[in-house]
């Protein structure tokens, strides 16, 4: 039997799935058709202390010492694993969250494994600094830079990517000699739990890899987040859980990493590739039914072009077909949750009471009995509400976008800007001098350039202003997930 077989489902703790009493189960709910899935226990304050100390001790006997070319063959097999295991993680992604299996298929499970290749391959190249220096008495001593593991790390996860951005922190810390504890959404334990069974196959040490399951405030996410034995905690999510976490990490003074919400801007210039910029805009968009913190929710097109290009959007939104994730012709899938889809219809609602004027949406579609009871919306397209409408403002986290029109650049990088988030942006034109000159004035930690969701690993990744703390990627994340220590040898 196979974890995901187990109901309900289990924690996965010191190389072994547990299912202890708990604080009690609650329901994981296909978003599909509003099915239960499984049951899923909730981490008491034992359970996580139980993750905590297996990762602890995993660090004190074993995975510090083992060298980096050992761990990064090790995490080479994790990747391999996935990959062969590739329909089974497909199968347990679109069970959590309802996504087309084309999207899946394509994104979110390659990248899981890809992360671990990635890592797993940067750890062999790191550098450390060596400084020669000359001594007070005309001696001389050398410094030097050793990187060692942080210890434990709390990794505390988002339902939107669930194996995608799990891995994303769990590889590096790994690669790095840490040892995780993971706190998945509850929306979305799936995938997380069954990476502990191919953690144990690769021959992870026994505690290295752990993962609890539970909710966020009261639950096992502040239980992890305060626990005195966790030396640092990564979390994507929320800006306002990030302020949460931060809360709970003070008093020890934890480092934390943090990549929190967006409303991201596109621009529109009117001299960009028509084609190219409807196509990106739409995966910017809708891609993931707009559960995508990189999503473009604010799109501002230059006027020349301002008509054609919002019916275009239009017509195109209109085509998305929402359905079976395993129907090649469907390429929306549903809302994570109710709750979420109540959330996002709010804001339908807000939008017509601001005066929006609907293009296409703003409800629910009509689908049949067997989808019928699923978490589905409408893709949304508004224009002509004013900047300071709570639909322009706030992170909504749907498939939705206000589009306004534009006549000169500074107007548009001054609206693109006006916003307490800093993530992403999109720029599309054709002209290398404008694309320069925009992208450096633009507040936030990746500007796309006539394209989106495209990113060399090894790049810094993270947010400006309210959308997080820090940078993750290539040797970015090697820094957040050591300590450095320098070394003074007098000779």
């Amino acid at each position: 039997m196979t974890a995901l077989e187990q109901n309900p489902l289990p924690f996965f703790i010191d190389g072994e799935f547990s299912a202890p009493n708990g604080r009690g189960t609650y329901a994981d709910i296909n978003p599909i058709d509003g099915s239960p899935n499984f049951d899923v226990l909730e981490a008491t304050a034992d359970d996580i202390d139980r993750a905590v100390l297996a990762a602890r001790s995993a660090l004190k006997n074993e995975w510090s010492r083992i060298d980096s070319d050992s761990r990064a063959r090790i995490l080479h097999r994790v990747a391999d694993l996935i990959d062969s295991r590739r329909e089974e993680f497909l199968r347990a992604e679109i069970a959590d969250t309802g996504k087309p299996a084309a999207l899946a298929g394509h994104i979110d499970i390659p990248r899981g494994a890809a992360n671990f290749r990635v890592f797993a391959d940067l750890i062999k190249s790191l550098s450390e600094e060596s400084f020669r220096m000359a001594t007070p008495e005309g001696g001389e001593a050398i410094n030097y830079t050793v990187r060692k593991p942080k210890g434990v790390i709390a990794v505390i996860c988002p339902w939107n990517l669930p194996l995608l951005l799990m891995t994303w922190k769990v590889a590096p810390a790994l690669a790095c000699g840490n040892a995780v504890v993971v706190k998945p959404s509850e929306e979305t334990p799936a995938t997380a739990t069954l990476l502990g069974e191919v953690m144990n196959e690769a021959g992870l040490p026994h505690g290295v890899y752990n993962v609890v399951h539970g909710f966020g405030p009261g639950s096992a996410g502040e239980l992890l987040a305060r626990h005195p034995d966790v030396d640092a905690v990564t979390f994507t999510g929320e800006t306002s859980t990030g302020a949460s976490i931060m809360k709970c990490v003070a008093d020890d003074i934890k480092d934390v990493s943090f990549e929190l919400g967006g409303k991201n801007p596109g621009i529109v210039f009117a001299d960009a590739d028509f084609d190219q910029a409807l196509e990106g805009t739409m995966r910017s968009a809708f891609a993931n039914c707009g559960q995508v913190c990189l999503s473009t929710e604010r799109l501002y097109v230059e006027r020349p072009v301002f008509e054609r290009f919002t019916e275009s959007l239009v017509a195109r939104a209109e085509k998305l077909i929402p359905g079976d994730p395993y129907s090649k012709d469907t390429t929306i899938g549903p809302l994570i949750s109710d709750v979420h889809r109540d959330k996002v219809l709010g804001y339908y609602q807000k939008a017509r009471d601001f005066g929006a004027q609907i293009m296409t949406g703003g409800g629910t579609p009509e689908l049949t009995d067997d989808l019928g009871g699923g978490w589905w919306i409408e893709p949304t397209i508004w224009t002509g509400l004013e900047e300071a409408s709570p639909v322009v403002r706030e992170e909504i986290f749907g498939p939705c976008c206000h589009i306004s029109p534009f006549d000169e650049i500074d107007e548009v990088v001054a609206l693109a800007n006006d916003t307490q988030y800093g993530l992403a942006s999109t720029l599309w034109t054709q002209d290398v001098k404008k694309a320069n000159q925009v992208a450096a004035r633009m507040e936030s930690g990746i500007t796309w350039v006539n394209c989106w969701f495209l990113r060399d690993l090894r790049t810094p990744f993270g947010g400006a202003k309210k959308s997080g703390i820090g940078r993750e990627g290539g040797e970015y994340s090697m820094a957040f997930y050591t300590e450095l220590q320098n070394i003074c040898l007098k000779v």
